[in-house]
């Protein structure tokens, strides 16, 4: 493998070197079939950096994680899925009680740990699962992720892992992660759950600056419903085991780092839109000829948003007029006689405006190119030389029938 390759490999959130998980079903789901509580342990103290839902309503796990991500490293992750810990009475007592079980069951400080939550929002939540639990995990704990990755899903219809292989100064690196999310997703900071691993060593100044600017180009960037939840976060823990010399600047190695992180990022960003609730088709927005990088993400972002356009992939109707609209609202500026919309999959491509005006285009194909089940929407905005991506997911019937009865 080259210097500056980045190789996927098998894994997770336990391909690099030090980490070991685990997910077990301890109470907290109705369905006795589901697991519902996971652990991510790092055999080696990790750095650690996060980023939080901007939601003003937020999960009490998420101020007890940012506490100790601020603090010091992080040993362990613990996350719960059924029950979302979010204007629970006593939530923050809870997850601070979950954080010391976790410690004196690993004998690891509990401010070491963090502490996730992800489901019903208001529901009550007690200890006694975590304390049946936690014993469970630590049992099961193993380079094998793919039960932790199930124990955080909710409605999601299948567990999200990815990981890759690269070289920081001729020592192999390996970075990974497990994500979940479904609904409830939409661009403002994380918009789910994301635990990343790595074994390179990389400063907690570093690590959180690429971090924070990865997530405004990926998961910033997708979007399935419009609501953002109040219990996202994406947490990257980073425990040093490959040996490199810790990235401490804007090096070459940091930016070896920064496409490895992109890599899995864009993975996840893309397992996480096509598997929306009710979803049968990926949307991947791909915006180019912007004037500024903050136009082609507006427009972006407002084309995966617009339910209009995504009900329309759904029915797989080239109605091109609404990406049209909802760039116009969308808050870029571009003339709309420049634009230039086509839309593309496995089955082909269709030009179906140039210049802002339709084309004369087969509906026949254009049916064909959007019945598959990812779709691409191309948008040439003008001249201008700034792209930006973006990623959602059709509106179906099921949306509305798997979030109407959510709770009962």
């Amino acid at each position: 493998m080259k210097e500056n390759d980045i190789k996927s490999v098998n894994g997770g959130v336990c391909a690099a070197k030090g980490y070991l998980a685990a997910g077990v079903y301890c109470g907290i789901r109705r369905n006795r079939t589901k697991k519902d509580l996971a652990l991510v342990y790092s055999e080696t103290p990790a750095t650690a950096a996060a980023v939080y839902t901007r939601n003003r309503v937020k999960g009490a796990p998420l101020a007890v994680t940012k506490a100790h991500v601020d603090a010091g490293k992080i040993s362990a992750i613990i996350c719960n899925s059924g029950i979302a810990n979010t204007c629970c009475a006593g939530g923050k007592e809870l997850a601070e009680e979950t954080c010391a079980i976790v410690g004196e069951t690993l004998g690891i400080p509990a401010e070491s740990v963090a502490v996730a939550s992800t489901g019903v929002i208001g529901q009550p939540l007690d200890l006694a699962p975590f304390r049946y639990g936690v014993p469970e995990l630590k049992a099961a704990l193993s380079r094998d992720g793919s039960d932790a990755a199930l124990a955080i899903m909710t409605t999601d219809t299948i567990s999200k892992q990815v990981a890759v292989e690269f070289t920081l100064g001729g020592k192999v690196c390996r970075l990974g992660g497990m994500a979940k999310g479904s609904g409830m997703i939409h661009p403002d900071m994380a918009t789910m759950l994301v635990f990343l691993t790595t074994d390179a060593a990389v400063s907690k100044e570093m690590l959180q600056r690429a971090l924070s600017g990865d997530v405004a180009d990926t998961f910033n960037m997708m979007s399935v419903d419009g609501d953002t939840s109040t219990n996202d976060m994406v947490l990257l823990l980073a425990n040093g085991m490959a040996g490199n010399e810790e990235i401490t600047c804007e090096n070459d190695d940091f930016r070896t780092f920064m496409r490895a992180l992109n890599t899995v990022n864009i993975a996840l960003c893309r397992m996480l839109a096509g598997d929306g609730e009710g979803a049968t088709k990926l949307l991947d927005c791909v915006v180019t000829g912007a004037d500024t990088l903050s136009d082609a993400k507006k427009a972006a972002k407002a084309i995966v948003c617009s339910s209009l356009v995504k009900a329309a992939m759904f029915g797989a109707d080239a109605n091109w007029g609404r990406v049209l609209c909802a760039m116009g609202y969308g808050g870029a500026a571009f003339d709309p006689e420049s634009v230039d919309v086509v839309f593309r999959s496995a089955a082909g491509e269709v030009e179906v405006c140039r210049g802002g005006s339709g084309t004369d285009f087969s509906e026949e194909k254009a049916k064909e190119v959007l019945s598959a089940n990812e779709i691409f929407i191309l948008v040439r905005m003008g001249k201008g030389e700034f792209s930006a991506e973006a990623w959602g997911c059709d509106l179906t019937y099921d949306y509305v029938r798997i979030n109407g009865d959510y709770r009962t």
